[in-house]
């Protein structure tokens, strides 16, 4: 069966993602940043709330994929916290400053996970050269990688994803991002030949507060500051009938 990853921030849309029948969870916070470390106490509501795979991001801060020396060390703490609260696993990105896979560190995180399954992200289509860069997260014993092709959607970027899947999928799980929807996860299903997607699938919803003070802003002036995003179960569902689809077309021509 192929696998369906739903990227959330909140209980609600976990709950949501599990009920539309999603296999897993990629756990965050600050999704206008591309995804950050959740709390603690977000990974343990969650892991009381559903009962299909968690996944936690570990990632310290917004911006590039280079870290400090005591951004790595948070890094290392997150990851051990994440792991004592049952998530199942993690997800990280390490690069250096032009544009490799950080594999001595990619390696020491990933061995400091297990038994946690790891994912390398999506830090990979900000590489130099994919297949190289696929080559280093092999190396560093990373169960999956999250990617879109080097490029902002996966349906700009199927041939490079499919080629990845031909050159690497046997030692490692291809993962597609960028842009999965229901519309056209059979085509992209198809054209890479990969069995997991991720997607967000987030809707907005409105808020509750009735009193909007104007002019002043708690984040990047210009940013909607009661805007509220939710995952909800019937889109998770019908991505899930497309993927379901799509695999049975990839089975019916096989034989």
């Amino acid at each position: 069966m192929m696998e369906l990853e739903i990227c959330v921030d909140s209980v609600d849309s976990a709950v949501a993602a599990e009920n539309g029948g999603a296999q897993r969870v990629e756990l965050c916070s600050a999704l206008i940043e591309g995804g950050l470390t959740p709390s603690m106490g977000m990974v343990r509501a969650v892991r009381s709330r559903i009962g299909i795979g968690i996944y936690a991001m570990i990632r310290p801060r917004g911006g590039d994929f280079v870290y400090s020396d005591e951004e790595f060390a948070v890094m290392r703490d997150d990851l051990l916290l994440v792991k004592e609260n049952a998530a199942d696993g993690v997800v990280f990105g390490l690069l250096t400053p032009d544009g490799e896979v950080d594999v001595n560190r990619t390696r020491e995180l990933v061995e400091l996970a297990r038994p946690m399954k790891v994912t390398f992200h999506r830090a990979v289509d900000m590489a130099r050269n994919m297949d190289t860069a696929m080559a280093d997260i092999v190396r560093t014993g990373a169960d999956r990688v999250l990617t879109s092709g080097g490029v902002q959607t996966a349906s700009l970027g199927s041939a490079c994803i499919a080629r990845l899947v031909r050159k690497f999928g046997s030692q490692i799980d291809v993962m597609v991002c960028g842009g999965v929807r229901r519309e056209n996860v059979e085509q992209i299903a198809q054209a890479t030949g990969a069995s997991q997607f991720h997607a967000a699938l987030r809707t907005a919803i409105p808020s509750p507060v009735t009193y909007r003070k104007s002019g002043l802003f708690m984040g990047e002036p210009g940013l909607d500051e009661f805007a509220r995003f939710t995952v909800l179960a019937a889109d998770v569902r019908t991505l899930r009938e497309a993927i379901d689809k799509a695999s049975l077309q990839g089975v019916s021509q096989q034989t």
